[in-house]
């Protein structure tokens, strides 16, 4: 009897995962580590993820945040982990603005969230602190995710409680047509500042088929309803969403098309305006070649100018060099053979 005894208590110890009929109830690990949190560092919008050799680290701040907390502890097999996010002094239960800002003061808080609670103890001193953490997962969080197809690990269950990733926000995502969400998406989406609505605006300007790494590119580069409707404004009638990330990443903006149209490019296509940029050919630039007599300027031969620094001064000094084929090839020719100095 002795010997069922210890068998049972030992099965029970070791006991990871409990079947009963189609529901599966998987053991949760309470998580311990150390913190270090700035209030300076709150004000630094940085993202990063590094998985190599399985470590896992992650840093994020929307810049608007009272204070940066980044929590480091290991997963048991020695890889380290360590998850930074920023935090308003109401997501802490227990800390206020006057006791990380004191001179030294121990302090005692929380930060409680569907997947758990983090409970802090530690110091801060002059807006830093530090101390240890221990977070005690949600079952219930776990569950319900589980049974919307999104598995959680410890490890991501804490990273879920950190950044606030709830039940709520997997069930609008999946309501909103997306399709093969998996676990970490619903944090690029908690990240990215992703919903239902953002996904609509973005569909109702013509891009239905976008997928969450499409919204995450159009939230980096701040393409939005309204900055569609901008490059609509602009003439540009574009399907590609790889177009319009490039004409936020080369600032193509109404204010650039028309003075580009002021200067004699009245027509350009979009592939047109991204080259003009990419190769620094501004409006000024384009009056100083006109004020040396190259008028009616095509986008090649003032990409051509540009590459070969073919400059105001450049064709002044040709002219008075004695050069009367002052064309574009002729002068690219010149500073390629290095006849004028």
């Amino acid at each position: 009897m002795n010997k069922n005894l210890k068998f049972l208590a030992g099965a029970l110890a070791c006991l990871v995962v409990i079947t009963i009929g189609s529901i599966v109830i998987s053991a949760q690990s309470t998580i311990t580590g150390t913190w270090k949190a700035s209030t300076e560092k709150a004000h630094k919008v940085k993202e990063k993820t590094d998985k190599d050799n399985g470590d896992y680290s992650f840093e994020w701040s929307d810049g608007k945040s009272d204070i940066q907390i980044t929590f480091s502890y290991s997963d048991g097999e020695g890889k380290s982990n360590n998850q930074g996010t920023g935090y308003s002094f109401d997501d802490l239960r227990g800390l206020s603005s006057s006791q990380v800002e004191s001179v030294s003061r121990g302090v005692n808080f929380t930060i409680e969230r569907e997947a758990g609670t983090i409970a802090c103890t530690g110091n801060f001193e002059n807006g830093k602190g530090s101390g240890t953490f221990v977070f005690t997962p949600s079952a219930g969080f776990r569950s319900a995710m589980s049974s919307r197809g999104f598995e959680f690990n410890d490890r991501k269950q804490f990273a879920a409680a950190t950044l606030d990733v709830t039940v709520a926000l997997a069930d609008d995502l999946s309501a909103s047509g997306f399709s093969n969400l998996d676990t970490d998406d619903l944090f690029k989406a908690k990240i990215f500042k992703i919903d239902s609505n953002f996904m609509r605006e973005m569909a109702a300007t013509g891009f239905p088929d976008l997928d969450m790494e499409d919204l995450v590119k159009a939230r980096i580069f701040k393409i939005d309803a309204n900055f569609v409707r901008d490059v609509v404004a602009m003439g540009f009638q574009t399907k590609s969403f790889e177009e319009l990330v490039k004409f936020r990443i080369f600032k193509i903006t109404p204010d650039y098309l028309r003075d580009m149209q002021t200067a004699g490019f009245q027509n350009l296509n979009s592939e047109q305006a991204v080259k003009l940029r990419i190769f620094k050919v501004t409006p000024e630039f384009v009056r100083q070649m006109q004020g040396e007599g190259l008028v009616n300027l095509t986008v090649e031969e003032a990409v051509k100018l540009r590459i070969f620094n073919v400059t105001a001064d450049f064709i002044r000094d040709a002219r008075a060099n004695g050069e009367s084929d002052l064309s574009v090839e002729s002068l690219v020719k010149l500073r390629i053979h290095g006849k004028i100095k």
